[in-house]
Order: C-alpha cells, then structure tokens, then sequence
C-alpha cells in the first residue's frame, strides 16, 4: 500500500528520454492546450493507455462468451459515455481509436476556453487556479478535471467571483461588442489619456521647435551684425597668409634670379646701339672723302 502520505505516481513517464519525433509532438500538444508541463500530458496519456488496455482485454474475453467481460464492457464504455468522449452506441472498437486529444478536450481548462470564458488557455487556467470558475454552485480549482457530459452547460463564472461582473475588463469581449454603463476603474484612466493628446496638441505652438527656428534666424542677423567682427577676423586672416608670404620669399630670396632675364631684356638695348653704330660706318664711308683731302693735302 504504501505510505498515506504520498499517493503513488499516476502517470508512466517515455520508456526514451531522447526522441525528437516524441518530443517534437508532445510540444506541440503542449502549445495547443496550454499544458503547464509535461507530466499533465503524460497523465493523460497514462489514462488513455488503461483505457485502451481495458478494451483490448475485453475483446478477447467477450469473443469467448464470457458474461462478466460483457458486463465490465458495458460499465466501460458507459464511463466513456459520461465524460463525453465517446457516444451511447460506442463499441470497444471506439474505444481503440481514441486519441489524446479526444480527453485534452475534456478538460475544464480546455471546455471554459471554448465556452468563451477567457481570451486564451493560459488566462482560462490562471481564471481556474484563482477559483474564478465554477461548476453549478462548485468551484472547481483544477485545470485537469475531466468535464461529465452533464456539467458542461453548468461551467460560468463563480457567483462570488469579480469576473460575475460583465463589464469587467478581464472578460473577453464579443466581436462588435461595446462596453455599456459606467466604464471600470481600471479603464477610467484610459479617458484621462485621450485629453492628454489635445495638451501636447496644445503645445505644438510652444515647443522647443519654434525657439530652434528662432534661434536660426538670429543667428542670420548675428552673422549680418558679425561682418564686422569677421572683417577684423578677415584682417587677422590676412597678415597671417602675409606672415607666410615672406616665409615664402625668404625662401624664394636664393631664387630672386628673374631680374637676371630682364638684364637681359634690357641687353637687346644693345642690339639697338648696334643699330645707331650705322652711322658709325657711315662715317667710316665718309673717311674716303678725308683720304682724297690727304691727296689734296698732298
């Protein structure tokens, strides 16, 4: 039997700890119902193996006449009956095609989703572990419960519940669907924030924007008031290229060779001595006329 305190593990964990396939579906199932973890998953899984366990054992015992299987499969499939997962005139044929899915749906978690009590599974679940779900007159705390056939149109809201309130925010809305009456605290600031918009609207004049623009445009006068300041800065520019200018000359001093071309621009003055040096020979031409008063003289 066991110790009391601890109840036996009710579920039987992959006989592989590593199979991607496995691993890669149990996720997925996970991410459709909302599952916390694991081991919610196995369990029901765990379930759906007695079940079809059962069915298989049956079969045998009822093709060999066997009264009692006849009884225990009418009891079977009368349990399947009431959790609403197979119909009234199920076989144990049925019973061998279910799938996991089939009890996932039977979940509280999952039925107050569908019934439209919450926006998600994680919010259907967080509505159940904080007692906000009932069944009839019950709360039922416990995301895995497996909903009867007979308790699905009782599951809503508890009566002491906040969420009984229907213009809680926390409810889901209904496509097209507007909040009537007074609006809760928790939307009357959402009022406070639509004036909000008008003040900065406001003081779209005011903003900074304008004084940047202003700022611009007397910096425009400050320039025209400067060109003074930049004709001084301008002077000052000034002798600074002038002080690098005798640099310049200091350093073209060995190179002040172009007065030497024009020397020799002022030779060909000579070329024009050589011009007036004619008459020179003229006189030379006018020398004869001495040599023939040497004859005279003669």
């Amino acid at each position: 039997m066991g110790d009391p305190k601890f109840s036996r593990r009710k579920y039987v964990t992959p006989s592989h700890p590593w199979q991607k396939e496995r691993i890669d579906a149990e996720n997925e199932l996970i991410r459709k119902f909302g599952l916390k973890n694991k081991t919610e998953l196995w369990k029901v899984q765990s379930l759906l193996r007695t079940f079809r366990k059962r069915a298989r054992e049956l079969q045998a015992r009822v093709r060999y006449g066997d009264k009692q299987a006849e009884k225990e499969m009418e009891e079977l499939l009368k349990r399947l009956d009431k959790i609403g997962v197979l119909g009234d005139e199920a076989s144990l044929d049925d019973v061998l095609v279910l799938d996991t899915e089939d009890l996932l749906g039977r979940r509280l978690q999952t039925m107050t989703y569908l019934k439209g009590l919450s926006n998600s599974h994680k919010q259907a679940r967080q509505f159940i572990v904080h007692g906000h779900i009932s069944i009839g007159d019950r709360r039922v705390t416990v995301p895995g419960y497996l909903v009867k056939r007979e308790e699905e149109d009782i599951i809503d809201y508890l009566s002491k519940s906040p969420l009984a309130d229907e213009l809680h925010p926390a409810r889901p809305k209904e496509e097209g669907e507007e909040w009537e009456g007074p609006l809760p605290a928790d939307e009357a600031p959402a009022e406070a924030k639509e004036p909000a918009p008008k003040k900065p609207s406001e003081e779209v004049p005011k903003p900074e924007e304008p004084k940047a623009e202003e700022p611009k445009d007397a910096d425009k006068p400050a320039k025209t008031d400067e060109p003074k300041d930049d004709a001084k800065p301008k002077e000052e520019d000034k002798p600074e290229p002038k002080a690098e200018e005798p640099k310049e000359e200091k350093a073209d001093a060995p190179k002040e060779e172009p007065p030497s071309p024009e020397k020799t621009k002022e030779e060909p003055p000579s070329p024009e001595k050589t011009r007036d040096e004619p008459p020179a020979s003229d006189k030379t031409k006018e020398e004869p006329p001495s040599s023939d008063k040497t004859k005279e003289e003669a």
